[in-house]
């Protein structure tokens, strides 16, 4: 696992300290009465009160789950528990594994930058739970997450690169990577006009990751991720504000990179090719300008209003790409709108498929691992906002239709491939407040739900 996300979760029990899960109102009895009386602790949502034993040594914990258990209320347990090691009692045999899924999660922190990395609370879980399915899962979450939160400066298209073919490497699956001028060569105009203003060592760059290729008896399917490192709005230059957390707009991509990882990890039934477009928004007199005609691989010719749309044109080449290996199933992630945190705000990621099966698996997926999203629609009336007089499509949609999220989706939808079904997670990928277990900063987004409705579709 990463440096950066030890391993938290064990089978091992010997001094394991107890955390008692309580709700509100349950009754308590002798010392553990009078302590949790005496400090006030009533089962509420969230708290937690440490137990001392008759020597004053600590014997244990309290942790309230108000009317109802969540698992996820465990996550914040990983960072609020003293270093050590735990074990959970009260929880349900049919809930232990998301308990411990979420402590694990909570386990993460981004100290790369610290002096002094903190250490942090550890879990025993018991034998039925499957601590390394689990791990993994945390661990490509905390992949996803440190590249997100570790600064531009040092998460550069090559950065990117160089973990997709660590990835690849670690896992005997075929890497390719077309750089700069290259992308002209071989078709990626798109990219390449998004990239160009880049200094030379972040140039911008199409990275494939090919697995299991030659079992052509198993379905395709292909992971496509927005790698846009840093967005400064290009010439359309974006505010202050707008720009201070832009590091993680390649959000997208890690999280392709991660999941895809994760399915390699788990060896399930399919062809696996993982497609990521990385570049640098950069300002420079090369950047593509607002009015330029750009060329696309599909051949679609694209009107630039707003150089701030980007990502959508650097996904439209690498959708067309994964098209041309009629992939069964494709899913992309891109942060791609402010306008669906308008919609949804930054925990809730829409969903865009016309798929109904795809939707309903993901949706159920997505509620049994506790990572939420929600389906937007593909609506088919705000098409003609893409128009435009001089070319086939435009990047920046007409006033009229104003949601922005639905016609970023549309746009994507030219350009994704037709051969099987096709989703996009309109993702945020970022924790806007800091809360014990979610620190303010990179989030893995939708991954799990889609590891997840992987995992029952194509098992091993």
């Amino acid at each position: 696992m990463s440096v950066l996300h030890p391993d938290v979760l064990t089978h091992d029990t010997e001094g394991a300290l107890p955390v008692r899960l309580v709700g509100r109102g349950q009754a308590l009895s002798g010392r553990e009465a009078t302590w949790a009386a005496t400090h006030e602790f009533t089962g509420k949502a969230g708290q937690l009160l440490m137990l001392p034993g008759a020597d004053g040594v600590l014997a244990g914990a309290l942790f309230g789950t108000g009317d109802r258990f969540d698992p996820a209320s465990i996550r914040g347990l990983a960072v609020r528990l003293p270093a050590g090691l735990w074990r959970l009692e009260g929880v349900a045999d049919d809930q232990a594994a998301r308990a411990a899924q979420s402590f694990a999660l909570g386990g993460y922190r981004f100290d790369r930058y610290k002096a002094r990395p903190a250490s942090g609370a550890r879990l025993s879980v018991s034998a039925s739970v499957d601590v390394e399915a689990l791990s993994r899962i945390a661990s490509a979450c905390a992949l996803a997450r440190e590249m997100i939160d570790t600064p531009a400066a040092d998460m550069g298209p090559l950065q990117i690169e160089t973990v997709a073919r660590e990835i690849a490497e670690a896992h005997g699956a075929a890497i390719t990577v077309t750089t700069g001028q290259a992308l002209l060569e071989e078709n990626y105009p798109a990219v390449h006009a998004v990239g160009r203003a880049a200094t030379v060592q972040r140039a911008p760059r199409v990275i494939e990751i090919v697995w299991n290729l030659d079992r052509t008896d198993l379905p395709m399917v292909a992971l496509v991720g927005k790698g846009v490192v840093f967005d400064t709005g290009g010439l359309d230059i974006k505010s202050a504000a707008g720009m201070r957390n832009m590091k993680k707009d390649m959000g997208g991509a890690a999280h392709a990179l991660a999941l895809g990882r994760l399915v390699m990890q788990a060896g399930l039934a399919v062809r696996l090719f993982v497609l990521v477009a990385a570049v640098e928004n950069a300002v420079s007199a090369d950047a593509f300008r607002p009015g330029d005609i750009l060329n696309s691989r599909k051949g679609l010719t694209i009107e630039i209003g707003n150089t701030d749309a980007e990502g959508r044109l650097i996904l439209a080449d690498v959708l067309t790409r994964a098209s041309e290996h009629s992939p069964d199933l494709t899913l992309d992630f891109a942060t791609l709108t402010g306008a669906a945190r308008i919609a949804l705000g930054p925990d809730l990621p829409p969903l865009y498929t016309d798929d109904e099966a795809l939707a309903a698996d993901l949706l159920a997926a997505a509620s049994a691992v506790g990572d939420p999203m929600w389906r937007m629609p593909l609506w088919p009336g705000y098409v003609a906002a893409l128009d435009t007089e001089i070319a086939d499509v435009k990047n920046d949609s007409s006033a009229w239709a104003q949601a922005g999220s639905v016609t970023a989706a549309l746009f994507l939808q030219k350009f994704a491939p037709t051969t099987g079904a096709w989703a996009h997670m309109d993702i945020f990928a970022w924790n806007p407040r800091a809360r014990p277990g979610w620190p303010e900063g990179g989030e893995a987004q939708a991954m799990r739900a889609c590891f997840e409705m992987l995992s029952r579709r194509y098992v091993p």
